[in-house]
């Protein structure tokens, strides 16, 4: 197969990375994806730095075996623990990582409160420190660990009470002064906004970075010559650690936006 017309593998540690895999495919169309999400080792953001490490770069090694062209790692602790390593290790595939999108919701409104929602490791990471140090001299920026989150969204739970009383109870402490917006700072957490707006209520603004991780992997991909020549849709190839059917079923329908 010609190199440009190979597929790009899109890697998570489970399904949150689809959120960045839509944002792709809009503006990607024509290109081929293989979306990996390792569910059996979910979560990654209480796992150690090495750890993370460990199993990012397995995964990442056995897509370049499936024969991918480029790479995004769909997970905000995945890029603090492995993203700049793999780039050193394999300079000739384009990689692509995600972090928090601070920048925009500093700028979004002057002297703002803005609210960093993410794991706890990607909170403890050198590389989100380096990050709010930019930006803690124009904006009150509060990190907000959020351990536990991402699993509702790897158990298909995404709205009801059980959702909406963990939201409460980790806003709580925050609620006593407006919240300008919020930080998406994991890829699962797009998928539950609604519940999120509505825990927060009115006047509050929402970021993540799937769109500027998409944007910056096509730039990556024209850069080398790599864009598919094709005309047509591509495919989207869904794959993931865990046995059987089921989450293969759940991340189509995340994808599709049909999971209900």
């Amino acid at each position: 197969m010609e190199e440009r017309e190979k597929p790009i593998g899109v890697f998570d540690s489970g399904l949150g990375g689809i959120s960045v895999l839509r944002e792709l495919v809009k503006i990607m169309p024509n290109e081929d994806y293989i979306y990996f999400g390792d569910s059996k080792n979910a979560p990654y953001g209480t796992k150690t730095s090495e750890e993370v490490w460990e199993l990012t770069s397995h995964t990442f090694r056995y897509l370049l075996k499936r024969g991918v062209k480029a790479v995004v790692i769909a997970c905000n602790t995945a890029t603090s623990a492995a993203v700049r390593r793999l780039r050193q290790e394999y300079p000739e595939i384009p990689i692509v990582g995600i972090e928090p999108a601070l920048k925009p919701a500093v700028l979004y409104r002057e002297n703002s409160r803005v609210v960093v929602m993410a794991t706890p490791m990607t909170l403890r990471r050198e590389k989100f420190r380096l990050l709010m140090a930019k930006y803690e001299d124009r904006a009150d920026i509060r990190p907000l660990p959020c351990p536990g989150l991402m699993e509702f969204i790897e158990k298909g739970i995404l709205t009801g009470p059980e959702l909406d009383g963990y939201l409460t109870d980790l806003f709580l402490p925050l609620r006593s002064e407006p919240i300008d917006s919020v930080v998406l700072g994991c890829t699962h957490y797009p998928f539950i906004r609604e519940e999120i707006l509505k825990v927060l209520g009115g006047g509050t603004v929402l970021f993540d970075g799937g769109e500027g991780t998409a944007r910056e992997l096509r730039r990556r991909v024209l850069l080398r010559g790599l864009g598919s020549e094709r005309t047509s849709e591509g495919r989207v190839a869904f794959e993931n650690s865990l046995p059987g059917e089921e989450m293969k079923r759940r991340a189509i329908r995340l994808f599709t936006g049909t999971y209900m």
